[in-house]
């Protein structure tokens, strides 16, 4: 069996039915706007309206939809419904798919506390971590109790859960050898929020969350601002 290292975003498995890496990055933003207008009542909605909604340009819009098939009027606009409906099924969300977090310390928590995941269609069906003190604590998540499980019993509750998604929140050095035994115990997505890059195998998608990576970039555009700023030709008082 190959390995391969992912940087960054790994590519989805949806190259061959030629939707690309970047469409489908855009359709839970989508997915997010539309059932928000179906919450407010709205039946239809213009592609205009709905783009700048979603924050792309109409034209990007359509184009990222028509990979979808075509779920438009002419001068009538999308059926919110249907169209939250389609791509909901292209994003996999017919269906609740179960989640386990490996590392339930101050960022696991938190993961465990936000409560968009069961509307997402997610559901945490395990929480793993080898520390004493967390082990045997038990958490409410969506309304059901879970309790915290030693790392030795990793592979039985992936088993007994049926998790499809794995979630890393464990440190640097621990996130390698935790990727490769969900790996064993049959998780093909991986969500690491640990500094590092994981070897994997090639059928295992790997997504990483760095958010001192985003920070960087945030502080990189910062500091052109401030360069452009800086180079701005002073102007005399009359």
């Amino acid at each position: 069996m190959s390995l391969s290292r992912r940087f960054g975003p790994s590519r989805t498995r949806d190259e061959g039915r030629g939707i690309p890496d970047a469409t489908v990055a855009r359709l839970p933003v989508y997915h997010r706007v539309l059932r928000g207008l179906a919450d407010d009542g709205v039946l239809t909605v213009s592609s205009d309206h709905l783009a700048a909604a979603c924050g792309v340009s109409p034209a990007k819009l359509r184009k990222d939809l028509s990979h979808l098939g075509s779920y438009g009027t002419r001068g009538v606009g999308y059926d919110v419904s249907y169209l939250s409906y389609h791509i909901s099924r292209e994003l996999g969300l017919s269906k609740p798919w179960g989640v386990v977090i490996v590392g339930v310390g101050n960022l696991g928590h938190a993961l465990v506390s936000y409560r968009g995941f069961a509307s997402r269609g997610f559901e945490i069906v395990g929480l793993l971590d080898s520390h004493p003190d967390v082990i045997g604590e038990r958490i409410t998540t969506s309304g059901v109790d879970l309790v915290v499980r030693p790392m030795a019993e990793l592979e039985a509750v992936v088993a007994d859960s049926g998790a499809h998604i794995g979630v890393i929140a464990a440190p640097a050095d621990a996130a390698q050898s935790v990727c490769e035994r969900l790996v064993a115990a049959g998780v093909r997505s991986i969500l690491n929020f640990a500094p590092v890059v994981l070897v994997v195998p090639d059928e295992v998608e790997v997504r990483k969350v760095d958010l001192a990576v985003e920070l960087q970039i945030l502080a990189f555009h910062e500091q052109r601002r401030v360069d452009d700023a800086a180079q701005l030709p002073k102007v005399m008082p009359a």
